[in-house]
């Protein structure tokens, strides 16, 4: 019987993220195995995974649903340094430096995260040398979109890294109705403002230059990309 979002994955076979996560190299013992470990837990919209400067007990491996990733500024405001989606694993940094969460994680929607005792990863990743690489793989996709971002904050104006969000956003969270794109992600302009780097009120200009010209679409708060290519050119990707 197939899963439906936001429903509880007793096993891991049948996980709706099963095969985009660190663990779907294992083989069927092994899953059943971390069966019997894991803990799962559903967030609503709003609720804390784990908070900035607390100590890490374990890694969060999302099985669907949306998180945020922010950071407190100098200045002590939260900026969204990126979203976390199906698959994705959440506190393994902090795991294996033994360093304090340098972030907080919050629901943006209805998810479902399995926790994994930190103890129990540390022993699988000593036993099992493809969930080892699965992580070191994952952790070197991190450091590149972590470069690549402040490469385009230096390099790049406020409608070039909006242009390229908004590309970004498609790729992940993007579904095709009517010959466009529907970001299918709630993000207020607020957060949106954050992870490019701008005030609201920028942003907000930004949005509707790009909607005057036709490259995108709204409807209520949603976002549709209308016009990729050309998105692309404004974003001065080469792809």
């Amino acid at each position: 019987m197939n899963k439906t979002k936001n429903e509880l994955p007793h096993h891991c076979e049948d996980c709706p993220s099963r095969g985009k996560g660190i663990f779907c190299e294992l083989e069927a013992m092994a899953l059943k195995d971390l069966d019997q470990q894991k803990v799962v837990n559903t967030y609503k919209k709003g609720q804390t995974l784990f908070v900035e400067g607390n100590p890490p007990y374990g890694l969060y491996c999302i099985s669907s649903g949306n998180i945020k990733i922010t950071k407190m500024s100098p200045a002590g405001k939260d900026a969204l340094v990126r979203i976390a989606t199906d698959g994705d694993v959440l506190g393994h940094r902090s795991i294996f430096t033994d360093e304090h969460y340098q972030a907080t994680a919050t629901a943006i929607d209805d998810t479902v995260v399995c926790f994994i005792d930190k103890s129990y990863i540390i022993s699988l990743v000593r036993k099992r040398p493809e969930v080892a690489i699965q992580l070191i793989e994952k952790l070197g996709r991190d450091l590149g979109a972590s470069e690549d971002k402040i490469a385009s904050f230096y390099q790049k104006s406020v409608r070039e890294r909006l242009a390229e969000l908004l590309l970004l956003l498609k790729e992940s969270h993007g579904v095709k109705e009517q010959g466009r794109w529907k970001i299918n992600l709630k993000l207020t302009r607020e957060e949106m403002a954050s992870i490019i780097g701008t005030a609201s009120e920028t942003l907000i200009r930004f949005i509707s230059e790009l909607k005057d010209e036709g490259l995108i679409e709204q409807e209520g708060k949603t976002l549709f990309v209308v016009k990729e290519k050309e998105l692309i050119n404004q974003a001065s990707l080469n792809y």
